[in-house]
């Protein structure tokens, strides 16, 4: 898999040997890292800082005294946080079967201690690449909504019969103007939203909802 460029990995554990482990494994496959000792510390990180625009996702420790695991897992799933920052929990032989149903709640994956390196870094590649993706759906959005925004209300309703496709003279008869006003308005729209035929404006809307 090619690695995600820009990506960061979140440690949170309260065991000082195993955010260091974490930390020089991920060095050794040039994946940037940053280590926690509890939730609350990350949490308060988190809030202190802009949403994420960079992919990430979280290694996160089931069991940690004062908040656990679980309980910031619970906080980032309000949040709506998941897609973006994938989780994949850290869990003791005793904590499988909380793992499992985190995973039905939304966890990307949980790695077992002791963990296989080469197993634990290709799920935070493909958690990565996960929340690599999103973000990229995410600007695609935002971008689509500027354009949108560029438009006339009549060359709005021109796009709108255009992708509910009716030829030229129906959607002139519809809104009662002439063919070669809808011609015109149908080139801007076009030519606003950058793509080249119907069928490519339909798919394009259709990534708005």
């Amino acid at each position: 898999m090619e690695p995600v460029s820009n990506a960061t990995v979140y440690i949170v554990d309260d065991d000082a040997g195993v955010r260091e482990a974490l930390a020089w494994l991920l060095r050794s496959r040039r994946l940037p890292s940053e280590s926690f000792d509890s939730a609350e510390a990350f949490d308060a990180a988190l809030q202190s800082r802009p949403a994420q625009r960079h992919p990430c996702c979280l290694l996160l420790d089931v069991r940690m005294p004062g908040m656990s695991g679980l309980a910031l897992f619970d906080l980032l799933i309000v949040r709506g946080d998941l897609a973006t920052m994938p989780v994949i929990f850290l869990t003791g032989h005793a904590d499988v079967p909380t793992a499992v149903d985190a995973v039905k709640r939304g966890a990307f994956d949980f790695c077992e201690k002791p963990f296989s390196d080469n197993a634990l870094v290709d799920r935070i590649e493909q958690a990565l690449a996960k929340s690599a993706a999103h973000l990229a759906t995410l600007r695609e959005r935002s971008d689509l909504q500027v354009r949108l925004a560029d438009l006339t209300e009549r060359e709005r309703d021109v796009m709108d019969l255009v992708v509910a496709g009716l030829p030229n003279k129906l959607i002139a008869d519809q809104l009662d103007i002439s063919v070669r006003t809808v011609e015109v308005h149908r080139a801007r729209v076009f030519d606003k939203m950058q793509v080249k035929s119907a069928v490519e404006l339909a798919n394009l809307l259709r990534l708005g909802h």
